[in-house]
């Protein structure tokens, strides 16, 4: 863990891929880009107050893409010296002269690259020693095992920290690179009462170690979780109200996000095909993307092809505004890039200056489910069918009631999106989507 994976190699790693894209000049390509990156980490765990792991990562990757008049050709490798990166140019070279032509392949547009490359506060090392990784593994599993003499099992406490570098370089002249750091503390307990055994977990990430919860705090929730859950009755057949607890509400955007991506719009497979300028979600509903939050854990100055990032209505007051594009879904669609080559950057999902908080929204609900848990992958991406295993808690005149498992939650997400009654004030930012709980109406519960 001593070579420092840090802002102090952008200056070498720069050099690296001038080198790969001068040899790709020199074999004649008309475009090329490339992207190195170096990372390190360290992931302990501890499991009923024993070391179970500890593992080290120190990870080296370059790759290139190539272009000869529209053909493409890519290559990657780990080994980063001179020799290496040739015959890897090379690699890539010869690929794509046996490539058909593609018109919309080729690097970003020119005036579409980042020019400023702000300061994001991404890159906070955690100088921790694997000593003091267990020890607070240690205290965090046994805050959780304190918070009840049911809680009988441990499958571990978990702390990670990673650290790396990356520099993207294209024949556009774009040449930049930044640090970036993640940590994360997480528990998963047991709970068992007679036969019935449960499951849950808590955890916390942050770009700063500092702004992780603290560590007794993660595994007592994930402690009260576990207990909550024990004495889980199956619900019969019904439809009724759901909220989707705010951790679990961000895959449920996220099925949004999937629809209104590029790929998805011109390979004609979203249940929103061509819904820019439509409403997709009720009126009150916003989705800014901020690409530039300090610290945030999906903040970029650039995406994944140089494009600078903007800040974005992706929905404004229920309405599409438009796509998230990379270069080639945008020159697919006869569009400009929104510079989401790689994914989406801090998407803001927002109810109003007066949405409830959690216990506000079981009272609006009423009687209904309150989902803690997904499984499965029940999407249909071209209807929107949805169909996926659940469990949470009945709620019965806005109070939280006993804890329900193995039943199924269905709809069609086009029309749920629409449905949508609230959302939450308990933002969770641990994520690329950061929204509060969402209570729908009217889903199908099929239980016993």
């Amino acid at each position: 863990m001593n070579q420092a994976v840090d802002a102090s190699r952008i200056p070498h790693l720069k050099e690296i891929v001038s080198l790969a894209l001068e040899e790709a000049r020199k074999a004649g390509a008309d475009q090329a880009e490339v992207d190195v990156s170096l990372q390190k980490g360290l992931n302990v765990t501890v499991r009923l107050g024993e070391v179970e792991t500890l593992e080290y990562q120190r990870d080296r990757g370059l790759g290139i893409t190539v272009y000869f008049q529209q053909a493409k050709g890519s290559a990657s490798s780990a080994d980063l010296r001179p020799e290496a990166i040739r015959a890897m140019v090379a690699k890539a070279c010869a690929i794509a002269r046996f490539t058909a032509r593609d018109d919309c392949a080729g690097l970003a547009d020119p005036a579409e690259l980042a020019r400023d490359i702000p300061d994001l506060s991404l890159d906070h090392p955690w100088d921790i020693t694997p000593e003091e990784a267990i020890e607070l593994a240690r205290r965090c599993e046994a805050a959780g095992l304190a918070v009840d003499p049911r809680l009988t099992n441990s499958e571990g406490a978990s702390v990670s920290t990673h650290q790396g570098v990356r520099v993207y370089g294209n024949s556009h002249g774009f040449l930049a690179g930044y640090p970036s750091t993640s940590h994360s503390i997480s528990c998963v307990l047991l709970a068992q009462d007679g036969d019935d055994m449960q499951r849950d977990y808590w955890y916390s990430a942050a770009r700063n170690a500092t702004a992780i919860d603290a560590i007794e705090t993660i595994g007592q929730r994930a402690g009260q979780r576990a207990v909550a859950r024990l004495g889980a009755q199956q619900l019969s057949t019904r439809k009724a109200p759901v909220i989707f607890a705010a951790e679990v509400a961000r895959g449920f955007f996220g099925h949004l996000v999937s629809a209104v991506r590029g790929s998805s719009q011109y390979r004609k497979s979203s249940f929103l095909l061509d819904a820019a300028g439509t409403p997709v979600l009720p009126a009150f509903i916003q989705m800014q993307e901020r690409p530039h939050l300090q610290s945030a854990l999906a903040s970029s100055p650039f995406d994944g092809e140089g494009v600078a990032t903007r800040d974005r209505d992706l929905v404004r007051d229920g309405v599409l505004q438009g796509y998230v594009l990379g270069s080639y879904s945008a020159r697919k669609l006869g569009l400009r890039t929104t510079g989401n080559a790689g994914g989406i950057h801090n998407l803001l999902v927002s109810g109003g200056p007066d949405a409830p908080d959690l216990d506000t929204l079981l009272r609006r609900m009423g009687d209904g489910l309150y989902v803690t848990e997904l499984m499965g992958q029940g999407i249909n991406g071209v209807t929107g069918d949805y169909s996926r295993g659940a469990s949470g808690f009945w709620v019965s005149g806005g109070e939280r009631g006993p804890a329900v498992h193995e039943i199924t939650i269905a709809g069609n997400l086009k029309q749920m999106f629409k449905d949508v009654v609230a959302v939450g004030s308990d933002i969770d930012t641990q994520g690329a989507i950061h929204t509060g709980s969402v209570l729908v109406d009217g889903l199908t519960i099929a239980g016993e």
